[in-house]
């Protein structure tokens, strides 16, 4: 077989590769994406205001410092705003040994914190997720917050919880992982029940 073949037997090979990776298959993403129960989460599952304005992603977690809001996980990841006006930043932890003083610090600057709300600590409100971008917390961290969210809202306690109960999301195919409250989704349908009812007054 002369070389002359051999390189057209190449490039035949390398159009066919570039046909099925660079065109076929992405194509065929994009395609599965557009599937009406799959489209919210491949465009980003953005949660919008009432305002039809971007307040957050419901796949990314977001620090709230308000006493009206449910504190979401501590996060070593920082949002910035970018030109777009979206939020930008890189998933990671912040990779500190557990002997480490300032791992040790911030622990105990969380708890304390937590303490002055008379909110019970649990891990998931003082230690970080490995990947800085847990948009969920447990059903127990919720519930330590409760009391201090109603208060701030003027609620009743049992007013919020069909709120907690709604976004509580189960274990992933019924048996991985923990049930987890979606702290963003949470926090905005308070914020629109009470215009809601500021509405109807």
């Amino acid at each position: 077989m002369s070389i002359y073949k051999e390189i057209s037997k190449a490039i035949r090979i390398t159009f066919i590769l570039w046909l099925l990776t660079a065109i076929i298959y992405p194509l065929f993403i994009l395609f599965v994406a557009q599937v009406p129960f799959l489209k919210d989460k491949a465009e980003g599952s953005i949660v919008l205001n009432i305002k039809g304005e971007i307040i957050g992603s419901a796949l990314i977690g977001q620090q709230f410092r308000s006493d009206q809001y449910f504190h979401s996980r501590p996060s070593t990841i920082r949002y910035s705003q970018g030109k777009q006006g979206n939020p930008t930043g890189v998933s990671g932890a912040s990779n500190l040994a557990p002997s480490s003083p300032k791992l040790l610090q911030r622990i105990v600057e969380e708890a304390n914190l937590l303490k002055d709300e008379e909110i019970q600590p649990t891990a998931d409100l003082i230690y970080t997720s490995g990947s800085g971008l847990d948009p969920h917390i447990s059903i127990k961290a919720v519930r330590q917050q409760l009391d201090r969210v109603a208060r701030a809202r003027k609620l009743r306690p049992d007013e919020i919880l069909p709120f907690i109960n709604k976004y509580t999301e189960g274990r992933f195919l019924g048996i991985f992982g923990e049930p987890g409250v979606n702290v963003l989704k949470l926090n905005y349908a308070l914020d629109l029940d009470e215009f809601n009812r500021q509405q109807n007054r």
